[in-house]
């Protein structure tokens, strides 16, 4: 199974939030942050997508061991 988190390098943004609200949200500290670890199969493409286009190479995905 795989995984989707934001690690510390986020640079606040949003790209991924207004991109893909189903997994991404902005926190309080104006960073993003996963709101659904667990990646669906038909969504991958686009969330590659997003991992590509982030400017703070912070968002990754893993898989789960």
């Amino acid at each position: 199974m795989e995984k989707l988190r934001v690690n510390e390098n986020c640079i606040g943004c949003g790209l991924c939030a207004a991109q893909y609200d189903k997994y991404f949200t902005i926190n309080d500290e104006g960073f993003s942050e996963v709101i659904k670890e667990v990646i669906d199969e038909e969504d991958k493409k686009e969330l590659l997508n997003i991992v590509e286009a982030c400017p703070g190479e912070a968002i990754v995905i893993e898989e789960e061991k």
